[in-house]
């Protein structure tokens, strides 16, 4: 692999760059691409963030935004600026399974391939690696990339610090989560004082849903969540029929989990969302519990341990009941 001198070497000079990351990208996806696109634009270089998917709007304020290309809507133009790339980002994943059809393509390209991001069990397609599991976000990994490694940080503007706080916040679960630790707060103090204007950007985020959304989350949590108490977990399962009910978009199903999680005492809580031929899983828990083991062992899926996602092909009820026969054999850490 390259060291941070062959990196150095090769931004020493005009570079055309794609920066992409995970499908559905959330704030913390979003948030380190437009992040580093800000700082790599200020170095002179080409630079376009292609996002897989669509993303919520509630992260369609960053600055930037407007110029991000979305491989769904615009595919020739996505691959051929993947193909023309001399360098490829690859932020907040480490498989290219991860990107959709655009894997294919990153893995094609002739481009050196930078992988930043806080993850389990990176994928050996990348030619760099920033790489801290420790990390509360990647947003975190980009600004001490920046700082650290490039020596860059007068060039941490309001721009790329509106971007990086953003990440930061969403991934932290705005500052609450284990992984907060005092260094993230030095780092999101350096943003403050960069021109990242916390409570507008908090505001922008968490106070800035529609009415169909807020209706959504009334109905998941008065009519749709299951408590199973001697096993200290909580189900919310929606169907394809009540996601075209509440018109839900792109986002909306984003942090309904936790609410499950919030209840007093339990430990793992689960959102469980027919889309499409699909059956999505998204899982939370506390302190030691796997939730990323149960994703991955049992529904093609992975991530952290306390935050984790996965899929099934099997209809809405039968991976609601094979998610709790599941329970009984994770008990022990469940009633601790």
């Amino acid at each position: 692999m390259l060291d941070i001198a062959g990196i150095k070497e090769l931004l020493a000079q005009t570079q055309t760059i794609v920066i992409t990351t995970h499908h559905k990208p959330d704030g913390d996806a979003l948030g380190s691409s437009l992040g580093l696109y800000h700082y790599l634009v200020q170095q002179g270089h080409h630079v376009t963030v292609v996002s897989p998917t669509d993303y919520p709007d509630f992260i369609a304020w960053m600055p930037g935004n407007g110029d991000v290309v979305i491989y769904t809507e615009k595919p020739e133009l996505s691959a051929q600026l993947v193909a023309e790339a001399s360098l490829i980002f690859c932020l907040d994943f480490n498989t290219l399974s991860r990107i959709n059809e655009l894997g294919e393509l990153v893995r094609a390209a002739k481009a050196v391939k930078v992988m930043i991001d806080h993850h389990l069990e990176p994928e050996d397609f990348d030619d760099y690696r920033y790489w801290n599991i420790n990390a509360c976000a990647t947003a975190q990994l980009v600004y001490e990339w920046i700082t650290k490694e490039l020596d860059g940080k007068q060039y941490i503007n309001a721009d790329v610090a509106s971007c990086l706080y953003t990440g930061i916040m969403t991934d932290s679960g705005s500052f609450r989560y284990p992984g907060t630790t005092s260094d993230v707060h030095r780092v999101v103090a350096d943003l403050i004082d960069a021109g990242a204007v916390n409570w507008r950007i908090h505001e922008l985020v968490y106070s800035n849903s529609s009415e169909e959304r807020l209706r959504f989350l009334g109905h998941c949590l008065s009519q749709k969540l299951e408590v199973i108490p001697e096993l200290n977990t909580a189900i919310i399962t929606v169907s394809k029929q009540e996601i075209e009910q509440y018109h839900v978009n792109t986002g909306d199903t984003e942090g309904i989990v936790n609410f499950a999680l919030s209840i007093a005492g339990i430990r793992l809580a689960a959102f469980i969302v027919e889309r499409g031929d699909k059956v999505k899983l998204s899982l939370r828990s506390k302190g030691e519990f796997p939730a990323n083991e149960i994703c991955k062992k049992y529904f093609s899926g992975g991530g952290h341990r306390n935050a984790a996602g996965g899929s099934s092909d099997l209809p809405l009820d039968e991976v609601t009941i094979q998610f709790k026969t599941i329970l009984p054999e994770y008990r022990t850490l469940l009633i601790q």
